[in-house]
Order: structure tokens, then C-alpha cells, then sequence
């Protein structure tokens, strides 16, 4: 079985800039490709796990969503690292956008998307991360059996703050992605 780390993608992998639609919107972290890159010669495959209400609340389209995705691990790839796969949940319960006006497993906190991509990718979901910046990713990440981290980019130091104590809590904190894959690439060779 494959080991994985799962990335969020607005405020770790890039930069939380609000709803997104276009490629030309994003802004990657000058860090997220060597983060990335070590990662991959880690032996672990990433995978962005990502909720994109945008596509609900009608702010972007299915296909916006999907032709951004396409062009970040293209970009990426570009750079010598690989994301293997970008998965997303369009739906929100209370969305204006009948076709995702709806609950869903696959949103964050839940742990949907994590779940398909273990069972798509053969992963062994124990021995794998969550990486991301709010307490839903590191919820998911948790109800999956993963390892969690949060990094304090994006909301993550909000996040940070929110964290009851004597609530579950991430298994590793980091200030930025760069840092997390340090943690996970040391945290893999002990294991």
C-alpha cells in the first residue's frame, strides 16, 4: 500500500485569496514546489483534498474548478513536483445552485474525499497526512486515520487558537507547508 499526504489547497498549498475561478488567481507559495518535490522523493504520493462551496454558492463552475485543478499540477509538474491527484467537493447544504444543494460526505470535516482517494490510490490511510490550515481539514484527516498537521499559513493561526484544551488537537503543528514536509519526511524515516 501507497503512504500519502493530503494537502488542502486554499491557504496551504496556495495562498487564501477568497473564491478562486481562474488559474491567474492563484498565488502558490514561493515554498509549496520544494515542499512538494521532497515530499514526492520521500516516496509519498500528494493528493490536494480541497471543499469548493464557489461552485454551490454559483461564484464558479464545475469546469472552472476542474481546469484550475488540471492547471496546478500541470504547474507543479513543471517544477519537478508531482501532485497525483486533486480531489473536491462542489456541494454546500445551503447552496443558491440546485444541482449542489446538498450535504455531503465528501465535504470537510467529513472524510470523504480522503476515503476515495485511499480507495482509488491504495493508500494505507494509518501510515498517511493530512496537511491544512483550518480545524475541518485536521478533523477530516482524523476520522480518516491519518496523521494530521496543521500549518499556520492561511487561517491556520486562527486555527490554531480555536483548538479546545482538552479537545483533540493536530499531531503536529508547522508554520508553512516547507516545514510540514520536513516533519513528515523526518516522522517517515523513524516509523
Amino acid at each position: 500500500m501507497t503512504r500519502a499526504v493530503f494537502l488542502d489547497r486554499d491557504g496551504t498549498l496556495i495562498e487564501n485569496r477568497g473564491y478562486i475561478c481562474e488559474f491567474s488567481q492563484a498565488g502558490i507559495f514561493p515554498f509549496a514546489a520544494g515542499a512538494v518535490r521532497r515530499l514526492n522523493r520521500a516516496g509519498y504520493r500528494v493528493i490536494v483534498v480541497s471543499n469548493q462551496s464557489a461552485v454551490a454558492r454559483g461564484i464558479c463552475s464545475q469546469e472552472q474548478v476542474l481546469a484550475l485543478h488540471r492547471r496546478l499540477q500541470e504547474h507543479f509538474a513543471g517544477l519537478g513536483a508531482e501532485i497525483a491527484a486533486f480531489y473536491h467537493c462542489p456541494f454546500l447544504a445551503d447552496g443558491s445552485v440546485a444541482a449542489f444543494r446538498r450535504q455531503s460526505p465528501l465535504r470537510k470535516p467529513a472524510p470523504g474525499m480522503l476515503l476515495q482517494a485511499a480507495a482509488e490510490h491504495g493508500i494505507d490511510l494509518a501510515a498517511s497526512f493530512m496537511v491544512g490550515d483550518s480545524l475541518d481539514d485536521i478533523e477530516a484527516g482524523r476520522r480518516a486515520g491519518c496523521r494530521t498537521v496543521l500549518v499556520r499559513t492561511g487561517c491556520g493561526s486562527e486555527s490554531e487558537s480555536l483548538f479546545l484544551p482538552a479537545g483533540p488537537r493536530p499531531d503536529h503543528i508547522a508554520a508553512d507547508l516547507a516545514a510540514a514536509a520536513a516533519l513528515i519526511v523526518d516522522a517517515g524515516q523513524k516509523s
